[in-house]
């Protein structure tokens, strides 16, 4: 693969394997898939019956690639049945419980929440592999890391702290600390970079506007966004951008996966880290593979967690696989556009499939709008949408308000083929989140 010049000082973490040919790549991860498959064969039971109900009846049996595609497809709800079943962490564990040095749970906002156990050798391969998220936005030993995580059962930034360590940069964790007080930190200890969620970089920025000053003038000058595919939306990563005067970075991660996806300086798409992860594109349905260019569900393998590890796991994240080189060198997979939605997102709107992320990269472009909301609602026996806007009155008058409203409805009409209702409602009205956001509700209508 000829590869195009690299106009820019490119940041690596392992330069070597980073930018290693497919054939290599592909080399690397079959010796760490079927060494982890011998080692789980013998001791997980969720694995070695789900194994043997796929016809496999040894480890040698995956035998290649062809005989991995065969493999059954891992989806959530069996995860969470697992668990129900035999509570409270279920039969994914390889090791004796005494092995397990750190208990997470899933956010709980696409089913029921999930534990998750890890191993000390996971919790490194974890910190390795936020390390390689850091170096691809350019982080390094100079960096002042700071990270506005509420720190709980949730794994969510507890995998950056520890990335941080790995790439030698300072962490500081804002944990137990209101916005005020965060703001506050950053100033005082000078930090370089911003770890948080889309919507609270956003939001944390609005505080500081509200307090009386520009977040512009903290001097973050790298921000890094996990926990919904925010950052990988243009009209979004503007947004961040602007208020922070900083960079921002898409990453992808699950706590059940691993933190998988990264971006790189060129930004030209999330990378999947391919020396941790193997990733297929495939029909959401029918579990085929889906030509690269076009859409499909993400399902990863992680290489690195064989004391709790998936094999062919759906992500439930719709993805396009990338055609052409990246120009920062890396022969990583990568996702064009980044996350664009969720499977089970897709609403319906009087026949139109509407995914919330499209509602999202129309309403952040228009800068006066501070925060929103997508209700959904039953009429006769059609859904209907709902976008609520809060949108900064203070320096507009009522009738610029009135022109946000309708310049929002006319995008949506223009760009998504669908009219629905557009309302605006008092500031500070609507909910603000520190981990994913839920926008996406369900309201019940009035008879009547």
């Amino acid at each position: 693969m000829t590869r195009p010049a690299v106009e820019v000082d490119v940041p690596f973490l392992d330069r070597a394997r980073e930018t290693a040919p497919r054939e290599t790549l592909r080399d690397w991860q079959w010796q760490r898939l079927t060494a982890g498959l011998g080692e789980v064969w013998g001791a997980n039971a969720f694995w070695r019956e789900r194994l043997r109900a796929a016809g496999v009846r040894d480890p040698r049996d995956v035998a290649s690639w062809a005989d991995f595609a065969r493999l059954p497809r891992l989806a959530k709800a069996e995860l969470a049945a697992d668990q129900a079943a035999r509570p409270p962490f279920g039969t994914n564990l390889t090791y004796p419980l005494d092995r397990y040095v750190r208990v997470f749970q899933t956010s709980g906002t696409t089913g029921p929440p999930i534990r998750w156990l890890e191993t000390e050798a996971s919790w490194t391969w974890w910190a390795r592999c936020w390390a390689y998220v850091f170096r691809g936005a350019g982080l390094g030993p100079r960096d002042r890391l700071f990270f506005p995580f509420s720190f709980g059962l949730f794994v969510g930034f507890w995998a950056g702290l520890e990335g941080a360590r790995v790439l030698g940069a300072m962490a500081i964790p804002g944990g137990g600390q209101d916005s005020p007080t965060r703001l506050h930190a950053i100033r005082e200890l000078s930090a370089t970079a911003l770890v948080c969620t889309p919507s609270y970089g956003l939001h944390l920025a609005e505080v500081a506007r509200a307090q009386g000053f520009d977040p512009v003038a903290l001097g973050v000058r790298t921000t890094v966004h996990a926990g919904e595919p925010g950052a990988g939306i243009p009209a979004v990563r503007a947004r961040l951008q602007g208020v922070w005067g900083a960079r921002a970075y898409d990453h992808a991660g699950m706590t059940e996966v691993g933190a998988y996806g990264f971006e790189c300086v060129a930004q030209a798409g999330l990378h999947v880290n391919e020396l941790e992860f193997v990733a297929e594109v495939l029909e959401p349905e029918s579990g085929r593979p889906v030509p690269p260019g076009e859409i499909g569900e993400l399902t990863l393998t992680n290489l690195g967690r064989w004391g709790a590890p998936v094999l062919r796991y759906r992500s439930g994240d719709r993805v396009r696989l990338g055609t052409s080189a990246c120009a920062c060198g890396r022969t990583f997979a990568r996702l064009e556009g980044g996350i664009l939605g969720r499977v089970d997102d897709m609403l319906v709107v009087r026949g139109v499939n509407v995914f919330p992320s499209a509602l999202e990269g129309i309403v952040r472009r228009f800068t006066v709008v501070d925060e929103f909301q997508i209700e959904v609602f039953r009429r006769g026996v059609l859904d209907e949408v709902r976008l609520l806007l809060e949108i900064d009155g203070s320096a507009r008058p009522a009738e610029s308000v009135r022109e946000t409203v309708d310049g929002i409805a006319e995008a949506v009409r223009r760009d998504l083929g669908i009219r629905i209702e557009v309302a605006a409602v008092p500031a500070r009205t609507l909910p603000r989140y520190e981990l994913k956001a839920r926008r996406v509700v369900r309201r019940e209508e009035p008879a009547g």
